[in-house]
C-alpha cells in the first residue's frame, strides 16, 4: 500500500491526456467551505509529508502502477511517471503552501495550494488531489472536532470552577477501537492532543513523536474495564474495587474503575462511599467513578450527588460544589459535543462544578465525522498556458455553495481574522492596502523536501490562541 501513483483514484490516471495544449503549470486549492463549525483546526500535513511525499518513486513503482491500471482499464501516463524519475529521482515537482499548523482558520478560507513546478508535468498537481485531501480533512476535522468540545468545557469551567487549570484533561480519547485503522487511529489521535492531553490511544502518541517530534504528548491513568472486575463474580465486586486501590492508589495517584457492571447505585452508596471509604481517603490519590450506561444527562449529576452524599464536597469561590480531592467521575458513554454541553448543563443547574466530572470520547471523537462534516474540497484555481496565466473556476447553477475560488491565492489578516485573496492582489493591483500584507499562507514542500518542520508544542500554543488563550 506503499505506491504513491496508486494513492489516487481510479479516473486521475486518464487526466494527463485531459488538459489544453500547452499547459504548464496547474494551481489548486483545499479549503472548508463550511459544514458543522464556522472554524477549523488546520493540522495533519507535515504527517503526510513526512510519511509519503518525502519518499520517492521508484522503477518498480512504476512497474506495478502500469500492470495494476492497464489490468484495470484505465490509461497511464509511463512517459510522465519515467519523467519524474530520471529528472527529480522519483520525487514529486510539486510545491505545497499552508497556513501554520494549528492555525484556527474560518471557513470559506485556503487552507492548502498546490502547484507543479515543472512545465512537464501539469498534470500532477490534481493528481495528488485525492492522497492530499484524505492526509488533510481527517485530522483537521478532528482537531475541530475537539476544539469546539473543549470550548465548551472551558466555558462551564469559567462559570463553576475556580480555575481551569484541569481544561488539559477534561476530555479523554477514547477512540481506538473504533477507528477504521491503526493509521486513522494514529492520526485522529494526535489531532486531539493539539487540543487536549488526556488519550488512551497508543498510536497517536507514536505519531506524534515521529511527525512532530514531541517527546510525550499525552498521558493516561491505570483504569478497570468490565472484564478485570467481572471476573471476580458479583460477590466479588467489592474485592475487585479494594484491589484497583491496592493495585494502583497511593499519594497523588489516579486510578479509573468503572463501576456499573452490576448495580452503579449500589457501587457509589454501599462500596465505594461504604465499604472502601476509608480505604479511598486515606490512599493519598484519586478515585475516578466510571459509570458506562444509562442517560448520560440523568447518570452524571445523580452519581456526583451521591458521591458527595459519601465522601462529602466543599463550596467553592463560585458557589459550586465540589467533590473532596479523592473522588471524581468519568463519563466515556454515549458522549458528543451535544452531550457534554447538556450534562454541564445540567450540573450548573444542580449547583455542580464541572472540576468534578471528565469526559471520554470515542467514535463521535474519530469516526462519527466525514469530508463533509466540514465540506472539504480540493479545487484548481489557475491553469498557466503558453506561459499566460489563467483563472480555473467552477460555478454550478444548481448549487452555489460549490462556487470555487478563481486565480492563485492568499491569505491575509485582516480586522482580527483572515480572508483569501489573489495572490496577486498583493502586489498591490488587486485591493486597496493587500500589497503591505503577508501571506500567511507559507511554503512547506518543494520537490521532495520539507521546508518547515512544525513541533508539537508550537501547534498547541496555536490552537490555543485561537481558543482565547488557553
Amino acid at each position: 500500500m506503499r505506491n504513491l501513483i496508486l494513492n489516487t483514484d481510479s479516473y486521475k490516471t486518464s487526466h494527463f491526456a485531459q488538459y489544453p495544449a500547452g499547459a504548464e503549470y496547474v494551481s489548486s486549492y483545499i479549503e472548508s467551505r463550511g459544514g458543522r463549525y464556522r472554524d477549523t483546526v488546520f493540522f495533519g500535513l507535515q504527517a503526510f509529508l513526512k510519511e509519503y511525499l518525502s519518499r520517492p518513486i521508484s522503477k518498480a513503482d512504476i512497474e506495478e502502477a502500469e500492470a495494476v491500471c492497464v489490468a484495470h482499464g484505465v490509461p497511464f501516463n509511463r512517459p510522465g511517471w519515467d519523467y519524474i524519475l530520471d529528472n527529480y529521482d522519483g520525487y514529486l515537482p510539486i510545491e505545497i503552501e499552508a497556513v501554520p499548523e494549528g492555525t484556527v482558520v474560518p471557513t470559506g478560507n485556503v487552507l492548502v495550494q498546490v502547484m507543479n513546478t515543472d512545465p512537464n508535468c501539469a498534470w500532477l498537481t490534481s493528481y495528488v488531489e485525492t492522497a492530499l485531501l484524505r492526509a488533510i480533512w481527517y485530522p483537521t476535522t478532528v482537531a475541530t472536532v475537539s476544539r469546539n468540545c473543549r470550548t465548551i468545557i472551558q466555558r462551564y469551567l469559567e462559570d463553576t470552577a475556580d480555575n481551569s487549570d484541569s481544561l488539559p484533561f477534561k476530555l479523554h480519547d477514547f477512540g481506538a477501537r473504533g477507528a477504521t485503522s491503526e493509521e486513522a487511529a494514529a492520526l485522529g489521535g494526535m489531532a486531539h492532543l493539539v487540543n487536549f492531553a488526556g488519550t488512551d490511544t497508543l498510536s497517536a502518541i507514536m505519531a506524534a513523536r515521529r511527525y512532530y517530534g514531541a517527546d510525550m504528548a499525552g498521558f493516561s491513568i491505570p483504569a478497570a474495564e468490565h472484564s478485570t472486575i467481572t471476573s471476580w463474580g458479583r460477590d466479588g465486586e467489592t474485592r475487585a474495587y479494594a484491589n484497583m486501590i491496592q493495585q494502583f492508589g497511593g499519594q497523588d495517584r489516579v486510578v479509573a474503575v468503572v463501576s456499573d457492571s452490576y448495580d452503579i447505585w449500589n457501587a457509589i452508596d454501599n462500596l465505594w462511599g461504604g465499604e472502601l471509604r476509608e480505604q479511598v481517603e486515606q490512599a493519598g490519590g484519586t478515585l475516578v467513578v466510571r459509570p458506562d450506561s444509562g442517560e448520560p444527562v440523568e447518570i452524571v449529576p445523580e452519581a456526583i450527588e451521591r458521591l458527595m452524599a459519601r465522601f462529602g464536597y466543599r463550596t467553592n469561590s463560585k458557589g459550586y460544589r465540589v467533590l473532596p480531592d479523592c473522588v471524581r467521575l468519568i463519563q466515556g458513554d454515549g458522549v458528543c459535543a451535544q452531550s457534554i454541553e447538556a450534562i454541564l448543563q445540567e450540573m450548573k443547574a444542580r449547583g455542580l462544578s464541572a472540576d468534578n466530572v471528565a469526559f471520554g470520547m470515542g467514535g463521535e471523537l474519530l469516526q462519527k465525522l466525514n469530508r463533509d462534516t466540514q465540506k472539504f474540497a480540493m479545487k484548481a484555481s489557475a491553469i498557466c498556458i503558453n506561459g499566460e496565466w489563467r483563472d480555473v473556476y467552477k460555478d454550478p447553477i444548481t448549487d452555489p455553495g460549490k462556487r470555487s475560488k478563481r486565480g492563485r491565492l492568499a491569505l491575509v489578516r485582516r480586522n482580527e481574522s483572515v480572508q483569501t485573496v489573489r495572490a496577486d492582489a498583493l502586489n498591490g493591483d488587486g485591493v486597496d492596502g493587500v500589497d503591505s500584507e503577508e501571506n500567511q499562507l507559507i511554503k512547506v514542500f518543494r520537490n521532495g523536501e520539507i521546508l518547515i518542520d512544525w513541533d508539537f508544542e508550537t501547534i498547541r500554543q496555536r490552537a490555543a490562541q485561537g481558543n482565547g488563550g488557553n
